[in-house]
């Protein structure tokens, strides 16, 4: 029996994406069928991958293998290193066609690496892939304001979504405010602070409260905070848990003691620092 999973959002193109999905990095290659198949299985419906995540291939055969091409949503991103540019990006999406043996559906720009100065080209080129039907939704990674509200202005086009590390350390509630605004889903990466609160002892006591796991109630907060996320899990127990997050909700006294976790502290890289 299939968990309860949670729902959809509506994006500012009018598509529909999963709240949960699951991630793939650092995945190998040699796991990556077996555990999207899993996923699958359990129902997730949105995979996240990239090329860098050098597993794309295999996320291919997985989808062909499942059957359900038509009720996924497939998501790729574009690296930009060590060439950033329109015409690379183009590129990049052409490989990415050509390893997985479809179009993704998602396509977002992995980094800003405002420092290089081409991001809102690149921005320009995924808008291109958009307006030629070759993928339904655009959107970046790990922007800030400033870099949003550029491609915004430049472009007139905003981003469906921004996935950008969030967690209960670094729950990104500006950006959020921003994105809100804009009509920009918020979609953690890193969403369990790659597995570093697990031993939180707040986050114990609200998950023994409840019954459910600590990924569950970290995986809780983001939908409560009105984002999604796309935690990683290779194991088919987990994968399970993480999407099962219907039956139960976090109150206001969680969510406040959660709040309280925040310091600011990253898990990743800071966009900063990828250039």
């Amino acid at each position: 029996m299939l968990p309860d999973t949670p729902g959809s959002a509506l994006l500012n193109d009018g598509t529909a994406l999963q709240l949960i999905g699951l991630g793939l990095y650092k995945v190998e290659p040699s796991d990556t069928e077996r555990v999207v198949l899993d996923a699958l299985d359990v129902g997730y419906r949105l995979i996240d991958g990239a090329a860098f995540y050098g597993n794309e291939r295999e996320v291919g055969d997985a989808v062909r293998e499942s059957g359900l091409r038509g009720e996924l949503r497939v998501t790729s991103k574009a690296w930009g290193d060590p060439v950033m540019s329109y015409d690379e990006t183009l590129r990049e999406f052409d490989a990415t066609e050509r390893d997985l043996g479809f179009s993704p559906d998602v396509y977002l720009i992995h980094w800003p690496r405002a420092s290089r100065n081409e991001y809102v080209n690149v921005w320009r080129a995924l808008i291109r892939l958009r307006e030629e039907g070759r993928v339904r939704t655009i959107g970046v990674c790990s922007f800030g304001e400033t870099e949003l509200t550029r491609l915004i202005d430049e472009t007139g086009v905003v981003p469906a979504l921004n996935q950008v590390e969030s967690h209960p350390w670094l729950p990104q509630h500006g950006l959020r405010e921003f994105h809100d605004a804009h009509g920009i889903l918020t979609q953690a990466w890193s969403p369990l602070g790659r597995g570093r609160l697990m031993d939180d002892p707040v986050l114990l006591r609200i998950a023994a409260e409840h019954g459910v796991s600590v990924p569950q109630v970290v995986l809780r907060w983001h939908l409560q905070l009105g984002g999604a996320a796309v935690p990683k899990s290779t194991h088919r127990e987990r994968l399970a848990q993480n999407i099962d997050l219907e039956g139960f909700a976090l109150t206001g006294e969680d969510m406040a003691a959660i709040a309280g976790l925040e310091t600011g502290r990253r898990t990743g890289t800071n966009p900063a620092d990828r250039q």
